[in-house]
């Protein structure tokens, strides 16, 4: 059962995620929260799989929430999917840049909630399509900083292959179709990847790609 903390400041936002979460064969809410102050505290009460956080919320807002979250060794296996009304590009890298393994816009299609979800569990992330268009135009052709490039020093030939394919959103089974390798390998140096760049989830992979110029 996969459980899931609903942080959001608007009681009628919160109502319509615990009927759309409690819907779904396989979720559960593991509880609410209308500030960051008090989904950090639930969340380390709880230890939630996943949090929902609005970015807009009084005492403490979603990034400040985030931080705490994702800074706490004991909530290492927490994943934040970040919520907002506004597609504001300062939001979106800040919060992929802090560990979201997700950012959605709240008027998109219910489905998709439930799918990043999952796909967080799973260690991926999922970007609303608008927010994913931004983050590429972001980074489309600007320059990687030496300090960027480096970063893929540590990493194998076959590792930096595959973090590019990361990088332009492809799934495991996509790049070992592609590779022709098994999706357990993909995993495997998905897996030693991240913990060689000292990145949380999928999202700060793809982030990185771009940020080195692997993927322009």
């Amino acid at each position: 059962m996969i459980r899931v903390l609903i942080a959001d400041d608007q009681a009628l936002v919160r109502i319509g995620l615990r009927v759309l979460i409690e819907s779904e064969e396989g979720l559960e809410v593991a509880g609410e929260a209308a500030d960051g102050q008090e989904a950090v505290r639930l969340a380390r009460g709880k230890r939630p799989d996943v949090v929902l956080m609005d970015v807009r919320m009084p005492r403490m807002d979603g990034l400040a929430a985030l931080r705490e979250i994702t800074a706490d060794p004991a909530l290492r296996d927490t994943r934040v999917i970040m919520l907002t009304t506004f597609e504001i590009d300062e939001y979106i890298f800040e919060a992929l840049r802090e560990g979201a393994s997700g950012f959605l816009v709240k008027d998109g299609d219910p489905a998709d909630v439930l799918r990043a979800i999952r796909v967080a569990v799973e260690g991926g992330s999922l970007m609303s399509p608008s927010v994913t268009r931004r983050v590429i135009q972001e980074f489309a052709g600007r320059p990687a900083p030496a300090s960027a490039r480096h970063r893929l020093d540590a990493l194998t030939a076959r590792e930096v292959e595959i973090l590019g394919l990361v990088g332009r959103g492809m799934s495991n089974d996509e790049i070992a179709r592609h590779l022709v390798v098994s999706p357990a390998t993909v995993r495997t140096h998905v897996s030693r990847a991240m913990t060689k760049l000292g990145a949380r989830d999928r999202a700060q992979l793809v982030v990185i790609a771009y940020q080195s110029g692997l993927v322009r």
